[in-house]
């Protein structure tokens, strides 16, 4: 009985000391309170998953929502990072230091308090359309703001999702039986679900491919309707008195021209095809100079590329320097009016399309006109006139030639791609410097590149 007693009047201490020994073990595995959780463990969670939630700012972003968030980015198959931290947490060249640890080529973005602001690696995204992504969600609540980010970014960004999100550690070097159990039933489940989900990422991507061409069909049908106008405005017949054969050949091939681009574009399926459109009404421009050449008598035209502004313009006559903003100067073939505007240190009459942030140039509306203005230019002079441009960046993504064709010329940026493993090797200023001010609003510009912008 005594021994009954003393084993009965222990258990209560040996429930005491197991849990002192259990809130022991998990204090000294947790960052002391009010410590800000380090940028390493922070990468360590971004290498394992695409969105991390920081424990004091759990309030910011729930725990299904950082879920929802996750489960879209990988489906989409991105090199998109998401971070959400507590409002006094350090911003001193936060983004550099996070892509150094992370070690992975993408696309940062950041919640801090109610601050929001991403840097990205220009072969991923280029830094205009950056800028241009943040500036269209500030102001927004955490949820709204980062699923909207998501919505846009993942729609215009390269690269491909790093391997790691698809693997687990087992945490140590042998399993449980429970453990090979719970691994199992995930196996047979992810099997069956496999095949919903390729479909349902196919689907998506066929909707997006959809939804580009419905957009850029508008600026092909003005394109063609302008081409028309030119024609109809032309008042030539192939009998009137002067016309010659070689008159009536370069009217002929501005008919089929027409028709040809007519034709191509109420076949297109996807953005790609419109490049057989503009490549058409190219031809056919130019067959119109030539035909106004020897009608007026003057020394027919050489062949130049359409003016750059607005194709719609007609062939180039010559070159002008033009820098885009926040870009480097250039050589750009250009029309007469266009080259007479620059030399009076007026703007050229660009031409702007309708886009979900207003209209904007070509140059900045979208990947979709990548076989837009290639149809146009053809693929060898394309990187130089575009190099700068939220299009230029957007050709030079790895994942561009899958989506949109190939052809365009050499946009190759060479080193890292999206969701390579590159470490601390990249260029920090072609990572986050944005030419001061950084991305987004976070009080100040002219921050050291990678920082939020020095307003802290």
């Amino acid at each position: 009985m005594k021994a009954e007693r003393r084993t009965t009047r222990s258990l209560p201490a040996l429930l005491f000391l197991a849990c002192a020994l259990a809130l022991v073990a998990l204090t000294a595995s947790a960052p002391p309170a009010g410590a800000a959780t380090g940028v390493s463990a922070i990468a360590d969670a971004l290498r394992r998953s695409p969105v991390y939630v920081d424990p004091a700012a759990a309030g910011q972003l729930s725990a299904a929502d950082a879920d929802s968030l996750a489960r879209q980015i990988k489906d989409a198959d991105k090199p998109l990072f998401i971070a959400v931290l507590p409002a006094g947490y350090p911003t001193g060249n936060l983004f550099t230091n996070l892509r150094t640890a992370t070690g992975v080529t993408g696309l940062y973005a950041i919640r801090l308090g109610d601050r929001f602001d991403a840097r990205a690696d220009s072969s991923v995204v280029p830094r205009t359309a950056v800028r241009n992504l943040v500036t269209s969600v500030q102001g927004e609540t955490a949820k709204t703001q980062l699923t909207d980010f998501t919505d846009r970014a993942l729609t215009s960004m390269g690269g491909k999702a790093p391997a790691s999100w698809g693997s687990r550690g087992t945490g140590g070097s042998g399993a449980s039986g429970t453990a090979l159990i719970a691994i199992g039933a995930v196996v047979v489940a992810a099997g069956a679900g496999a095949y919903a989900l390729v479909r349902r990422s196919r689907r998506r991507h066929e909707e997006e491919r959809r939804a580009a061409l419905d957009r850029l069909r508008v600026v092909v049908d003005e394109d063609i309707t302008a081409f028309g106008e030119e024609l109809d405005r032309l008042e030539f017949h192939p009998a009137e008195p002067g016309a010659d054969d070689a008159m009536r050949a370069d009217y002929e091939r501005a008919l089929n021209a027409y028709d040809q681009a007519k034709s191509a574009m109420a076949a297109a399926r996807g953005p790609e095809d419109v490049r057989s459109v503009t490549e058409a009404l190219e031809g056919g421009r130019f067959s119109l100079a030539q035909l106004a050449a020897r009608r007026e008598g003057r020394p027919l035209p050489e062949r130049r590329p359409p003016c750059f502004f607005d194709p719609r313009h007609g062939p180039s006559v010559t070159d002008a320097t033009w820098t885009p903003p926040g870009g480097a100067p250039r050589e750009v073939p250009v029309c007469a009016a266009d080259a007479t505007r620059l030399a009076d240190g007026r703007d050229p009459a660009v031409r702007e399309v309708d886009t979900e942030y207003g209209r904007r140039p070509y140059w900045d509306a979208g990947p979709a006109y990548g076989p837009w203005v290639g149809g146009y230019f053809g693929g060898g002079i394309l990187p130089g006139l575009l190099i700068g441009t939220a299009l230029g960046g957007w050709m030079s993504a790895p994942a561009y030639a899958a989506d949109y064709g190939t052809g365009y010329g050499d946009f190759g940026t060479g080193g890292y791609q999206g969701g390579d493993v590159s470490g601390a090797d990249f260029d920090p200023g072609d990572f986050g410097d944005f030419g001061g001010g950084g991305g987004g609003d976070f009080g100040g510009g002219g921050g050291d590149s990678g920082d939020f912008g020095g307003g802290f």
